[in-house]
């Protein structure tokens, strides 16, 4: 009996001081996404084909994001004269879980892109971030995959 309760005690005393991983702090994840990004490039591929959407002489866009909503603006220049007008803007929730990052579109100038989500892997190296994912809605004719690269604003 002596024997049965001496392996149980070290049994015990070994699983407590077994190397453990942590569990990883969802609130230490989503602070690195949140922040204001601004877009440096962005590239679309649709059917095998690859086009540089960004950037676009006269124009900017960032993104904002808190803990729980993302909002991004795209604007031309020069107060909408001249060329190159533009203006895109659109938000919503999002979910951010290792290197995937969800968008729940629900704002949007484009109003048939919203009650939407767009699923996009994110890289982060520094102060820049990379987003890639697929833009497929069928209503509209749009299955592409995006690249987005964003430098977190100080």
């Amino acid at each position: 009996m002596k024997l049965i309760a001496s392996l149980l005690s070290v049994s015990i005393l070994l699983s407590a001081c077994a190397d453990k991983k942590p569990a990883k702090d969802t609130a230490t994840e989503t602070s690195q996404i949140v922040g204001t990004w601004k877009l440096v490039s962005a590239l679309t591929i649709t059917k095998g084909d690859t086009v540089k959407d960004y950037p676009v002489e006269g124009q900017e866009m960032i993104k904002i994001l808190n803990a729980t909503h993302f909002a991004f603006l795209r604007h031309d220049l020069q107060k909408g004269k001249g060329k190159n007008v533009a203006y895109t803007a659109g938000g919503g929730t999002y979910d951010f879980k290792g290197d995937t990052y969800t968008e729940h579109l629900a704002y949007l100038n484009y109003r048939d892109w919203e009650g939407r989500d767009f699923v996009f892997n994110v890289k982060f190296n520094g102060d820049t971030l990379v987003q890639k994912g697929i833009e497929k809605i069928d209503s509209l004719n749009i299955n592409r995959e995006i690249i987005e690269t964003y430098v977190k604003v100080k």
